[in-house]
């Protein structure tokens, strides 16, 4: 397309999967808060229902009534019965995303990539791809630098729990490496990286927990199972009020220095550097992103 949509820049501190054979679900997404939606045709759909729910979805895509929310559509996973017609319906409704679960390989996101160029996906359809696996994760370097068409790299924790023979645990202590691993591929090829879902919807004190790890550890967003998550989610993954107050103080004071031939900045009493000032910039972009949303 000649005006292509993709923003890697957008907020995706909330991205919410929504059952794609659920109307009033879909529906009821519309006016939800959530920065971006997950249309899924995969865990949340029944095998009788999956037709119906992939045409759901994509007339969902095309009807102008999500807002701004950045819309995607999860399919069927490679090799199922499902997943040829999930892409090629997908790939033609042009989502701003296509997520593929249990990514395994660089060979594969080439394979998803050349399909959707063959089947008509618009520049702005971009390939998510969801980590799952121990395969994946110990290959993400190779995965993350495969094909520009993918942007974002989803978490699937809970398959990488069950993989790994762990235990869902406070502090996710049994994932910190997997984790990590996916983390580094992911600012290594300059991709979007959300965290995986948190299951407990009732505990939204572990929930925020989480964020905050997830957040401190560098993830973009978080995917998420329940609208009672979405205020959480975009609360702590979004700048607080004081990260943007101390970087536009951060800023100025270094551009006052530079001004002034002066070599030595402090703010609150911290040595300010190049690296302070771009993680301050980045800081107010971010914060303008998320207002220019409303």
């Amino acid at each position: 397309m000649s005006t292509p949509t993709y923003d890697p820049l957008r907020p995706r501190r909330s991205v919410l999967y929504m059952p794609g054979a659920n109307a009033r679900a879909l529906e009821k997404a519309q006016t939800l808060p959530a920065d971006a939606l997950i249309l899924d045709l995969e865990d949340a759909v029944a095998p009788d229902a999956k037709a119906d729910a992939r045409e759901r979805v994509c007339a969902a895509v095309g009807s102008g009534a999500y807002g701004t929310k950045e819309l995607t559509i999860r399919v069927n996973g490679i090799g199922t019965q499902w997943h040829d017609d999930d892409l090629v319906a997908a790939a033609q409704a042009g989502p701003h995303g296509i997520v593929v679960p249990k990514v395994n390989s660089a060979a594969e996101v080439q394979a998803l990539a050349d399909a959707l160029e063959k089947h008509g996906a618009p520049d702005h359809t971009r390939l998510w791809a969801m980590l799952e696996t121990p395969v994946a994760v110990l290959h993400a370097e190779e995965i993350t630098g495969a094909h520009e068409r993918l942007a974002v790299l989803v978490l699937g924790t809970n398959d990488l729990v069950k993989e790994l023979r762990a235990q869902h645990v406070p502090g996710r202590a049994p994932l910190q490496t997997a984790l990590s691993l996916s983390l580094l591929a992911a600012r290594l090829a300059d991709k979007v990286i959300l965290d995986g879902v948190y299951n407990d919807v009732k505990n939204l004190e572990g929930f925020e927990a989480e964020c905050e790890q997830g957040r401190a550890m560098g993830f973009d967003g978080k995917t998420l199972i329940h609208p009672g998550q979405l205020e959480a989610a975009n609360r702590l993954f979004a700048p607080s009020e004081a990260e943007v107050e101390r970087s536009h103080r951060i800023i100025e004071a270094f551009e006052t220095a530079q001004a002034e031939g002066r070599g030595v900045v402090t703010v609150d009493g911290r040595m300010i550097e190049n690296l302070h000032v771009d993680e301050a910039r980045r800081v107010l972009a971010a914060a303008a992103a998320i207002a220019a949303q409303g």
